[in-house]
Parts: structure tokens; sequence; C-alpha cells
């Protein structure tokens, strides 16, 4: 409980800090206008073509909404390993981090905090509410409890991947340029129906890094494309899972580090 103190005191401490930048609300704004504007594209696709066989725009845009929604999750509340490798890694501020007698874990995550990043969940919120709307989903407890589990299971799976590469900028904190792939770029994976996708893409995404568990297989359980309703409740322990894999790196390279030199 003192850990969980700790890190609400961080988020606390840097919501306020964030809030004396008076530009703070243009800053809000501008990741709201990104997020909405990043689907236009295929948007536009759809409604000049028609929707692909059984693949409407509300299925794909359910989906990626899905996807960016637990990133921006992520991204606001696990800021801190995001940063790590070259914030904290890099100018050596780690080993002050050593000498204090908190938890390890919670200081990285709770070191930086940016409030702009929260618009990404809004958008994100809205956009699957809306899509259900249109694909005209009944709202049940059940449904309601899959989204918010799928949420949070893919909450974990992107901090994970911000630990998993914190664990590895321990060895190495150059080259670390390709874990955007499995940030930023793993997300828009989910722009395309998964019955056109690869075999490669679809069992890479399914079993080494679950994007599909935490966006498609939610949504086809809620919208009834799916009989087995269950796999859509895999989201939580698939999260719950990669993120101990990269809490296990990360402690790996805990115990490796021998300081940084200038």
């Amino acid at each position: 409980m003192s850990s969980v103190r700790l890190y609400l005191k961080y988020l606390h401490l840097h919501l306020l800090t964030g809030l004396q930048y008076k530009g703070w609300p243009l800053m809000v704004l501008q990741v709201l206008i990104v997020v909405i504007t990043d689907p236009i594209g295929i948007i536009l696709l759809f409604y000049r073509f028609g929707s692909i066989g059984e693949w409407s725009v509300e299925r794909i845009l359910l989906i990626y909404a899905m996807a960016v929604t637990s990133f921006g999750l992520a991204e606001t509340f696990c800021r801190g390993f995001d940063y790590f490798p070259w914030r904290t890694i890099r100018t050596g501020d780690f080993d002050r981090l050593l000498l204090r007698p908190c938890s390890l874990f919670v200081q990285v995550a709770g070191s930086y905090f940016h409030i702009h990043r929260i618009s990404r969940v809004f958008a994100g919120l809205g956009a699957i509410i809306w899509c259900l709307w249109r694909l005209e989903v009944e709202l049940t407890m059940l449904h309601i409890c899959t989204i918010g589990l799928a949420l949070i299971g893919g909450c974990l799976v992107y901090a994970g991947v911000f630990v998993l590469t914190s664990g590895l900028a321990f060895f190495t904190i150059q080259s670390l340029d390709w874990i955007f792939i499995f940030t930023n770029a793993s997300y828009q994976v989910t722009r395309c129906p998964i019955d056109y996708m690869p075999q490669v893409l679809r069992r890479f995404f399914t079993f080494v890094m679950p994007m599909l568990v935490i966006s498609y297989m939610p949504a086809a359980a809620v919208c009834g494309w799916t009989k087995t309703y269950w796999l859509g409740l895999a989201a939580l322990p698939a999260g719950l899972l990669f993120l101990l894999f990269a809490t296990l790196i990360w402690r790996i390279g805990v115990r490796h580090y021998q300081s940084t030199g200038s």
C-alpha cells in the first residue's frame, strides 16, 4: 500500500506541475486532434469503396480504438519507463534512485506524467462508444466489464513494452528505436481486417505481443462476431503475463547495472 500511495503522490505532484504551464489546454487539444485525424485516411477509403466483405468502417474503428485507448492509458500512467533509457540511465539519475529506500519500479513509473497524453484516452473511449452505437450493440453489464478488462489488459501490455525497453537499456542504450514498432506503430496493425492479415502477423500479434487479444477478441465477443465469448476475457491474463515477463527482464537488468560513466 505504501508503494501505491507513493505512486499516487508522484502523479499528484506531476499533475499540479503540469497545470502550472498555461499552455497545457493547447497541448491537450493538439494530441486530441492528432488522434482524431489519424484514422481519417481509412475512413475515407471505406466511404469511397464501401465495406470489405463483413468488415465495415465501424468494425475497424472499434478494434483500432480499443488499441489506441490501451496505449493512451499506458502512455499516461507509465510514462516514466518510456523515458527511462534516455533520461534516467543515460544521465546517471538511476544511481540516485538506487539510494532511496523506496520501490525502484514505482519511482521510475511515477517519474514522468504528461497531462496532455490523457486526451488520447478520452478520444479512444469516445470512438469506442460511437462504434458500439453504430453497430447497434446492447451495452449490458457483461459487455461493459469485458471492454473495461480489455482496456486494463491492453494498458498492461503496453506498460510491459515500456518496462521491457527499460530492461534492455541496462545492456545497451543505443539502437532502441526499434521499440517504436511495438508502441506507436503496433496499434496501426488493427486497421487491417484480421481475415486479410498475413498469418505470420496474426500469430505474432496474438501469441508474442497480444495486440489482437486486447483489441480484436474483446470487440468480437461484445459484438457477437464469435461464439467463443471467453476469448474476449483473455485480455487481462495476457496483459498480466506479458508485464510479468517484462518485469523479469527489468530485474535482470537492475542486477547487472554497474552505474553510468561520463
